[in-house]
C-alpha cells in the first residue's frame, strides 16, 4: 500500500515531520517498507534554456542545441521533434541517472558531434506518459531552478505492509485514523453526504445467489464528459505508480486507495438488458480490462448482462463494457463480494488487481452506500451530468458487534497502568463507541472485522499507547547446568554417519514408502500396505532403505554417473519387527573409482562392504574382534556372495553382499551393486562402567616376531573359527592373527583346504628363547587341533 505525504494530509491535519510520521506508523503496527521522494531522485535535473537548435549535418532527425544551464552553455545533441530555440527544458548533466530509461549519462559522440548531457521527456523522468518530445516548461522559469521545485515534486511516497487483519488500512483514511489516535494530528476526513437522485434508475439488477454477493448498489449518471482527470488526481495516482486513464476510471482507482472501497463503472450504451450477479457457466469467456481473455467456471462470481459476461465480481471488469472518452452515460457499481469466492477466482485466473486485494481481505460492508455517494459526487464534480436514484439489490449485512471489556484487562495482560480516561480516548479515536461501567460495553465499527474479544481491545490500546512503554524486568540468572550427554542411539548414528562420510559415501534421504514390487523383493509385509498412499509407486511401508537407494543409483547412472556411493539412516518396517519399526543403516555401492596411471580401476566388492560395516561398528563401540561371520543373508543378495556379522548365530548386527541380478533386473537398476545394512536396534547396550581406572598402558621396547602356519581343515570350517582358536593359545603374547592364503588343489586332500596363518608375538619383559617360541607354537597347533580339528600341513 502506497500513499504520498500530501495525500495523507487530505485526511490528517499535522505539522509532524516525515520521520515522525513513519516512526509512528511502525509504532502502531503499520510496518513501513520504503520512503521514496521523487525530488531526491531528480535532484540533478534543472531548468535549461535552448539558445539555438540547428540541424545535425549527418542526421535528418537530430538537432545540435546550444543550451544555457546553471553550469554555463552546453552543447547537446537532441532527437526530439519539438526541440527549438527559446524553449525552457528539463536539463540533465553528464553523470545523471535517468530512471525512465535506466541509464547514467556520460559524454558521448552522436554521429561525430559531442553531446554533454540530455534534454528529457516526461516519460524518461517517470513524470508522465509523453515520450514524443522533450518537456516544455514554463517560459518564465528561471534557468538553473531545480525541476523538482518548479513542478512541486517534493512529495515523499510512503510504502507500507498491510497486515491481513487490518483491511481498513488499505485506504489512506484508515492510516490517518491510526496516526490521529496516536496523537500525531487531527483526522479531517470530510463526511460523505448521500447524493439524491433526480430520476428513477431504469436498469434492472438481479442477484441470483447472495452468497456470492450479499449487496449490489447501482445508479446511472447521464450526460457525463469523460475527459482526462484534473492534474491533482493524476498526480495522486502517478505518485503511487498508477497510470491515469480517464476521469471515470481514475475516480474509482482513487476511491479504492483513498477509502479502501473498490468500485466499477460501465458504459450504459454497452449494456444489454438486466445486470445479473451469478455463478459463471462452463464455456463462458470474457476479455478483461488487462487485455487478456479469461475462461469462466461455476465457482466464480460473474457480472453479466443478457448478452455476455461483463466482468468477474470483485476481481476485474471487462473491456467490452469499459468507459472511453465517448462515454456519456455511466452505470456505477458499488457492491459487496464474498471474500472466499473472490480469492478463489483470483487464484484460478491469476489476476492480481487492487479490487481483488481488498475484497479477499474484507471490505467494510457499511460503505456500500457511502462509497456510492463519494463516487457520485466526484463524477458530478469532474465530469458533470445528472444522477439517478440508487438501487440496492440484495441486503447490506447488518453490523452490530459489541464486546464486553473489563478495563483492568489492560494491566493484567500488558502490565501497563493506563488511566481509564486515556483508554476511552484511544478506543473512541479509533472509531469504537464506548459505554463505561463496571464492565465497559464497546461497540466495534464495521471497518474493524478483526476485533472479536476483549484481548483485541487490549491490543488496540497497547499499540496506540506505545509498546515501548511495556514494563521490563531483569530475569534471574540461570544456574549453570551440565550439558546432557547425547542419547546412545543418536550418538551411534552420528558416529556411523561420520564413518561413511569419510569412506566417500553421500547421505540420501528417501521416502519411508516404496512400491509393492520393491517391498516384496526385500521382505516387505502386505499388512503394511497404505490405505491412502500419496502415489501409486509409494503404496507400502519400506522394509528398509535399500529399494529406494537402488532406485537412486539407477537415477544417477541414467544421468551419466559412473560411480555412486549412497547411504541412509532411517526406518525399516516389517511385521516381525518389535513395534513395527527398526532403525537401519543401509549403504549401496555401484561402479569404479576413477582410473589412475599406476593402478587399475577399483570396483567395490562384498569384502569392501564387509570392511565398511566393521569400521562403522567399531566406531560405534562394538568389539569387532568378538564378531562372527556367517556365509548367509537375505534372499535379495546373490546366494554365493553374501554374509552376515553377529554376536553368535542368532544376534545379527549387519549383513552384506552383492544384490541378486534378478532383483536388479526387476527394479531396472544397472549392476553389479553391493550393499550392506547395520541394525542399530540389535547392537547391545555398552556395559556399565565399573568405576575402576583403566590399567596402565603396557608397551614393550622389544621387537615383535611372527610365525607362519599352514593348517589343513575341513571345507566347512571357516578361517574365522581357526583364527579365534589360535588367539586363545596365549592371550598375553599373541597380539595379532591374520589369514594370508587359502589353497585347494594338488597336495591337499579332497574335501579339505589349506589356510595359511600369520601369528604375531610381542614379548613384554624379555626376549623369547627358541624353546619358548617352540612351546608357544606347539600350543597354537594343539589349540587349532582341539577347537576345529586342524592339522599342520606337512
Amino acid at each position: 500500500m502506497k500513499f504520498s505525504l500530501s495525500w495523507l494530509k487530505d485526511h490528517l491535519k499535522t505539522d509532524a515531520p516525515l520521520t515522525d510520521i513513519t516512526d509512528t506508523m511502525v509504532q502502531v503496527g503499520l510496518e513501513v517498507e520504503e520512503v521514496d521522494n521523487p525530488a531526491e531522485r531528480l535532484s540533478a535535473i534543472s531548468v535549461g534554456h535552448i539558445l539555438t537548435a540547428e540541424k545535425h549535418p549527418d542526421a535528418d532527425k537530430l538537432k545540435i542545441c546550444r543550451v544555457e544551464t546553471k553550469e554555463g552553455e552546453q552543447q547537446i545533441v537532441c532527437g526530439a521533434p519539438n526541440a527549438r530555440a527559446g524553449l525552457k527544458v528539463a536539463y540533465a548533466p553528464v553523470g545523471t541517472y535517468i530512471p525512465g530509461i535506466d541509464i547514467t549519462l556520460s559524454k558521448a559522440k552522436i554521429r561525430g558531434v559531442e553531446s554533454f548531457g540530455m534534454l528529457c521527456s516526461a516519460s524518461e523522468l517517470e513524470l508522465g506518459e509523453d515520450h514524443a518530445g522533450i518537456m516544455e516548461l514554463d517560459a518564465q522559469a528561471k534557468v538553473g531552478t531545480a525541476l523538482a521545485d518548479l513542478l512541486q515534486l517534493d512529495d515523499p511516497v510512503i510504502d507500507f505492509e498491510v497486515t491481513p487483519n487490518r483491511p481498513d488500512t488499505n485506504g489512506v483514511d484508515g492510516v490517518a485514523r491510526d496516526l490521529a489516535a496516536a496523537g500525531l494530528g487531527e483526522r479531517i476526513t470530510p463526511q460523505t453526504d448521500l447524493v439524491e437522485g433526480t430520476f428513477p434508475l431504469d436498469q434492472d439488477i438481479v442477484i441470483e445467489d447472495e452468497t456470492l454477493c450479499p449487496a449490489f448498489a447501482g445508479r446511472i449518471v447521464k450526460g457525463v464528459k469523460n475527459t482526462p482527470s484534473p492534474q491533482w488526481l493524476q498526480d495522486r495516482l502517478r505518485s503511487i505508480g498508477l497510470r491515469p486513464i480517464n476521469a471515470l476510471v481514475d475516480i474509482t482507482n482513487y476511491i479504492s486507495y483513498d477509502r479502501a472501497r473498490p468500485l466499477h463503472v460501465y458504459d450504459v450504451s454497452k449494456l444489454t438488458g438486466a445486470i445479473h450477479i451469478r455463478h459463471g457457466r462452463q464455456g463462458e469467456k470474457f476479455l478483461a480490462l488487462d487485455g487478456k481473455e479469461y475462461a469462466v467456471d461455476e465457482s466464480m462470481c460473474v457480472i453479466a448482462d443478457e448478452k455476455s459476461v461483463l466482468g468477474l465480481g470483485g476481481v476485474m471488469g471487462g473491456k467490452a463494457s469499459g468507459c472511453t472518452e465517448d462515454t456519456t452515460d455511466v452505470f456505477v457499481e458499488c457492491a459487496l463480494f464474498d471474500a472466499l469466492t473472490t480469492a478463489r477466482t483470483g487464484r484460478k485466473t491469476g489476476i492480481v488487481s487492487d479490487a481483488r486485494y481488498r475484497f479477499e481481505r474484507g471490505v467494510d460492508p457499511q460503505t456500500v452506500e457511502t462509497g456510492m455517494a463519494l463516487a457520485t459526487q466526484l463524477i458530478l464534480d469532474l465530469c458533470g451530468g445528472t444522477a439517478s436514484e440508487v438501487t440496492i439489490a440484495g441486503t447490506v449485512p447488518p453490523w452490530d458487534k459489541t464486546v464486553d471489556f473489563p478495563p483492568a484487562e489492560v494491566l493484567r495482560l500488558t502490565g501497563m497502568d493506563i488511566p481509564d480516561s486515556q483508554k476511552e480516548d484511544i478506543l473512541e479515536s479509533l472509531g469504537f463507541d464506548v459505554k463505561r461501567g463496571g464492565v465497559w460495553s464497546v461497540k466495534v465499527p464495521s471497518f474493524r472485522p478483526d476485533i472479536a474479544g476483549k484481548a483485541d481491545l487490549v491490543e488496540e490500546i497497547a499499540r496506540i499507547h506505545g509498546l515501548h512503554h511495556l514494563p521490563t524486568e531483569q530475569l534471574p540468572p540461570l544456574e549453570v547446568s551440565q550439558k546432557p550427554k547425547p542419547a546412545m542411539a543418536a550418538m551411534r548414528q552420528t558416529l556411523s554417519r561420520e564413518t561413511l562420510f569419510h569412506a566417500g559415501y553421500h547421505e540420501a534421504i528417501t521416502w519411508a514408502f516404496c512400491d509393492e514390487k520393491a517391498a516384496t523383493l526385500f521382505g516387505g509385509a502386505t499388512e503394511l500396505t497404505l490405505a491412502n498412499p500419496i502415489s501409486a509407486d509409494l503404496s507400502m511401508m519400506r522394509p528398509s532403505a535399500l529399494p529406494n537407494l537402488l532406485l537412486s543409483v539407477a537415477n544417477n547412472v541414467a544421468r551419466g554417473a559412473d560411480k555412486v556411493r549412497l547411504f541412509e539412516i532411517g526406518g525399516g518396517y516389517t511385521e516381525d519387527t518389535p513395534q513395527g519399526q527398526s532403525t537401519v543403516l543401509s549403504a549401496v555401492s555401484f561402479g569404479t573409482e576413477p582410473k589412475a596411471w599406476d593402478e587399475d580401476a577399483a570396483q567395490a566388492d562384498i569384502y569392501a562392504l564387509k570392511a565398511l560395516a566393521l569400521t562403522a561398528l567399531d566406531a560405534m563401540g562394538v568389539s569387532v574382534g568378538n564378531l562372527t561371520t556367517h556365509a548367509k543373508g537375505p534372499d535379495f543378495f546373490h546366494p554365493g556372495r553374501k554374509g552376515s556379522l553377529g554376536l553368535g548365530p542368532k544376534t545379527v548386527l549387519a549383513h552384506f553382499g552383492e544384490i541378486h541380478p534378478m532383483v536388479l533386473k526387476k527394479l531396472d537398476v544397472p549392476g553389479p551393486v553391493v550393499a550392506m545394512e547395520i541394525f542399530f536396534d540389535a547392537i547391545p547396550a555398552p556395559r556399565a562402567k565399573s568405576g575402576k581406572t583403566k590399567p596402565p598402558l603396557r608397551a614393550s621396547n622389544l621387537m615383535p616376531l611372527t610365525r607362519d602356519f599352514a593348517f589343513l581343515v575341513e571345507d566347512g570350517i571357516s578361517a574365522e573359527a581357526l583364527i579365534k582358536a589360535i588367539r586363545g593359545a596365549d592371550k598375553k603374547l599373541i597380539t595379532d592373527v591374520r589369514l594370508f592364503d587359502v589353497y585347494r588343489g594338488k597336495g591337499v586332500p579332497e574335501g579339505q583346504q589349506s589356510l595359511a596363518i600369520e601369528v604375531a608375538l610381542q614379548p613384554m619383559d624379555k626376549t623369547l628363547t627358541d624353546d619358548e617360541i617352540e612351546a608357544i607354537s606347539e600350543r597354537i597347533i594343539q589349540q587349532a587341533q582341539k577347537s576345529v580339528g586342524a592339522t599342520l600341513r606337512g
